[in-house]
């Protein structure tokens, strides 16, 4: 009997399907593992110092006789153990959340149960909301939210879409240095006014204010043309921070109308939007003016372009400044969905970092005394 070919692929998608998910599940296993063992770990340490006075002389003989009697096992460096007993501290009702297959281990009898009193609060509070997803995390990652990220809140924020996006340890920090939970759904916009719930929900989620363009060189005064070429130039860093979803179209994408020849800057169609994203760049503050010129775009993306599946084009403007209540008033009378957001070149500095920086002066005065000493010797 000769197999059909559409039937066949199916059903070589259906097997495929099973395979990757059993996949995933192992690696989750796996994961789940390794963060109960370095927790529990954690725990008998702790139980110790406090039980029998140890104090953090007890780590790095441990770590040197489990590397001796065990050389095949890894991650128990003096460095890797602080960190288990920090790990358990801050996590004390771990035990308490783990996925079935390991919270079936005997070891799990001899960690601390969680108080009535807090148990009774499951799922209202943010701490006992991390609980369940910590396991879903690597070790790596779990240990940059522990030492970087103090707020509950926000570590909550990273750890949901570090699952969501699949962030490497690197682009994990990189997203915590750059606050992007601050920047998150902060661009000035009339999704409300334009979208269905909820899909305006997650087109203001899907933009940022501001976007931050450090992985760039380029240096005042710049164009608006050069500008685009870079961040095409360094594409996978420009889709980085944009954010999940966002696919590359095109770079002043050609639409002619009424025989009449435009440009789009950028032209991006977004996957979980179902839907193309229209983006102008612009020097300086944002001008009401430059929302006439989206719109008109975003009108000939969705009668040239536009599928019938897709929803309605989105403009987003980008500009080094903008006048909120400028913005708002100058989107109010459009009929696309439109943002408005900030760009920078580069990430401010802190201000407890900016106060121990010499100034300009401090530095010439500094090389006017060394010349001076020099010419004196």
């Amino acid at each position: 009997m000769q197999i059909e070919k559409n039937k066949y692929q199916d059903f070589l998608m259906q097997v495929k399907t099973r395979i990757q998910t059993s996949q995933v599940r192992a690696i989750l296993s796996v994961n789940a593992e390794l963060i109960y063992l370095y927790w529990d770990i954690g725990r008998m340490i702790d139980k110790k110092q406090k039980e029998e006075g140890w104090g953090a002389a007890v780590i790095p003989n441990l770590s040197k006789d489990i590397r001796n009697e065990l050389p095949e096992v890894k991650g128990f460096s003096e460095r890797n153990i602080g960190r288990m007993i920090a790990f358990f501290r801050e996590y004390p009702c771990l035990d308490q959340f783990l996925p079935q297959p390991v919270a079936k281990l005997e070891e799990r009898n001899h960690a601390p149960k969680m108080p009535q009193a807090v148990a009774k609060m499951a799922a209202k509070t943010i701490i006992e909301k991390i609980y369940p997803i910590i396991t879903n995390i690597p070790w790596g990652h779990n240990i940059i939210l522990m030492e970087k990220v103090k707020d509950m809140t926000s570590r909550l924020w990273y750890m949901q879409k570090t699952i969501e996006n699949g962030w490497s340890r690197n682009m994990l920090r990189s997203m915590i240095e750059g606050n992007a939970h601050q920047r998150e759904g902060k661009a000035v916009t009339n999704f409300d006014l334009r979208l269905p719930s909820p899909q305006s929900d997650l087109a203001k989620q899907s933009l940022k204010d501001p976007y931050i363009f450090d992985f760039l060189t380029l240096e005042e005064p710049f164009r608006e043309r050069e500008l685009e070429v870079s961040l095409v130039q360094h594409l996978e860093k420009f889709l980085l921070e944009l954010g999940q979803g966002f696919s590359f179209v095109g770079r002043q994408y050609h639409l002619n109308v009424g025989e009449n020849d435009f440009y789009i800057d950028l032209l991006f169609y977004h996957l979980r939007l179902r839907c193309f994203i229209v983006i102008e760049i612009k020097k300086g503050e944002f001008k009401p003016e430059y929302a006439g010129k989206i719109n008109f775009y975003c009108n000939v993306v969705d009668d040239v372009l536009k599928h019938e599946t897709d929803n309605q084009t989105i403009g987003l403007i980008l500009c080094q400044d903008k006048n909120t209540v400028v913005a708002e008033y100058a989107l109010r009378g459009f009929n696309k969905p439109i943002g408005v957001s900030k760009y920078e070149l580069t990430r401010a500095l802190p201000e407890s970092l900016k106060s121990s920086l010499p100034t300009v002066e401090e530095i010439e005065e500094e090389l006017k005394n060394e010349k001076t000493s020099k010419k004196v010797e």
